[in-house]
């Protein structure tokens, strides 16, 4: 028996024979051509049935998990007809006399070396999608198939996994990821938490492990090869009873989110999209605690019209009826680029023109946001979040737009919720320390705490390199969200958290004795979280 240790990216126990992917760089010969136009054809046809598969594996994602999560596929179609990737490619046949199938494999190679060196983080995580976009190329050229097949239910161990592999295999089939590569934060670690996959990354792995029994601890972060008889046992029963309190996890549905003292926690979910809705209601979230609008603007060739964006938020408060919608505003920026906002390069995205600066700034694209929401706010419970606030003056800057815009909306006779609740994202350690006094500004805070942990800590979360010290649990961090939620009490104004944290159920308890008013989180997360509460004094 042997026992390697990561860190683990989904909670839960697989156990199983691992299957070790291999992912052998696809190997492609430089070949002079003779005919140019057929082999421009064959890359064509190539690109066109690529295409034809990142519509299938959207189509698929879409089901399995959700909108939000499938979107990456739209972007991986969107990279392939992009023209630099395109133009390179068709040039290198012209003009070096080559076969398409190095032609493409030259072009990925430069633009994965181009995006992997530059500073912007975005742009960075780019280099895996260019690979990604590339080898299916190269695959259908090569008449290979690209998938990657399950015959019997296995633990897949790998240096490296991208989404389109994950998304591929059966999900019935797979028990759980194993990776030396790759961070919480990448887009497989998202998946594997949406599909309620133990996972670790980090480990240490090797070939020779393929076929043998193992265990993934997604409690402990520990990988354990060939277990003994004793350990085998041990994990069998505590699968038994992770599994029998799923089930028990569904009798909360319908229940109240509270304290044994009696102590009501309103439990909200996070969604990036009104196609969410579903599993919002089907996890029984007692309504939105976080609505990030952005997906209208990223998902758009320009800036969405107030009409566009009245539409989707008045679905959203329809849908939820009298429960609370929070939305937040525009949250552009950083890790979220739009090609029509020209933002031009950033040396520290992260810490950049983004968010609420990017509204302060362009107040016309500011107005027709709040527009649309005030709109809206007449056909349900909606609440505005504005998020990365670092001053008291921004939050005036604010409340002076919306009065206008509101005196607008007056005088056209459209009718909106005058009494729309306004409150702020605590992100920033400025914001933690000017929170007494930004209490007395707006009626709720919300704490993100995952671009708090970044900024408290100065730690990169999308850098892999720094794992093992970001870390969430760090006292500063929840000294932090402690000062927070007794600075909005002192102020008559209620206080929750949306970031990833909130799901933590290890500090439910904590927070609760904080005196957290509001928790929200992912739809999955919803019913683990209700039982931490009800379990908690």
């Amino acid at each position: 028996m042997k026992i390697f240790c990561g860190k683990a990216i989904f909670r839960g126990i697989a156990i199983g024979k691992i299957l070790f992917n291999s992912k052998n760089k696809q190997q492609v010969r430089r070949n002079k051509i003779n005919d140019i136009d057929t082999e421009i054809s064959r890359f064509e046809k190539a690109k066109e049935k690529a295409s034809q598969e990142l519509n299938k594996l959207y189509e698929k994602a879409l089901k399995e998990v959700g909108e939000n999560n499938a979107a990456i596929f739209e972007v991986h179609s969107m990279m392939l007809e992009d023209d630099d990737f395109n133009d390179a490619v068709i040039d290198k046949i012209k003009n070096q006399l080559v076969n398409a199938e190095y032609a493409v494999a030259k072009t990925g190679d430069d633009l994965v070396d181009m995006f992997a060196n530059m500073e912007d983080e975005y742009f960075k995580a780019r280099a895996a999608d260019m690979k990604d976009i590339s080898e299916r190329v190269i695959s259908k050229l090569i008449g290979e198939d690209s998938s990657f097949q399950l015959k019997e239910p296995s633990i897949i161990v790998a240096e490296d996994l991208a989404p389109s592999e994950t998304i591929q295999m059966d999900k019935d089939k797979l028990l759980a990821f194993v990776t030396k590569l790759g961070s919480s934060n990448s887009h497989t670690a998202i998946l594997a938490r949406t599909m309620n996959l133990p996972a670790l990354i980090g480990i240490d792995i090797d070939s020779k492990w393929n076929g043998k029994q193992a265990v993934v601890d997604g409690y402990s972060g520990k990988l354990i090869i060939d277990p003994d008889k004793e350990t085998f046992e041990k994990y069998i029963k505590i699968q038994k009873d992770d599994l029998e309190k799923r089930e028990l996890l569904k009798e909360l549905k319908g229940k109240e989110t509270i304290t044994k003292r009696g102590k009501k926690i309103n439990l909200y979910a996070n969604i990036g999209k009104p196609a969410d809705l579903s599993n919002v209601i089907e996890h029984d979230a007692e309504g939105i605690g976080l609505f990030r609008s952005e997906f209208l603007y990223l998902d758009s060739d320009d800036f969405p019209t107030e009409d566009e964006q009245f539409s989707a938020y008045k679905k959203v408060a329809e849908t939820m009826g009298s429960k609370k919608v929070i939305i937040r505003t525009l949250d552009i920026g950083a890790d979220k680029q739009v090609d029509y906002f020209n933002f031009g390069h950033e040396d520290n995205p992260a810490m950049g023109y983004r968010a609420i600066r990017i509204c302060l700034s362009q107040q016309d694209i500011f107005k027709t946001q709040l527009r649309a929401l005030l709109r809206a706010s007449a056909f349900g419970n909606i609440s505005i979040m504005y998020p990365m606030i670092i001053s008291v003056d921004e939050v005036k800057q604010i409340k002076v737009i919306v009065k206008n815009v509101m005196a607008e909306l007056e005088n056209e006779k459209i009718d909106f919720n005058r009494d729309i609740e306004q409150g702020i994202m605590i992100e920033t350690p400025a914001a933690v320390i000017m929170s007494d006094e930004l209490a007395k500004e707006v009626d709720f805070f919300s704490i993100g705490t995952n671009d708090l942990t970044q900024y408290t800590l100065a730690v990169d979360r999308q850098n892999p390199k720094l794992e093992n010290i970001n870390d969430t649990h760090h006292p500063a961090v929840l000294r932090s969200i402690k000062t927070v939620i007794e600075n909005a009490h002192k102020a008559g104004i209620w206080a929750g958290i949306c970031g990833e944290l909130g799901a933590d159920t290890s500090l439910t308890e904590t927070f609760i004795s904080y005196g957290i008013d509001e928790l929200s989180v992912s739809p999955t997360f919803i019913l683990p979280v209700r039982k931490a509460v009800r379990d908690s004094e």
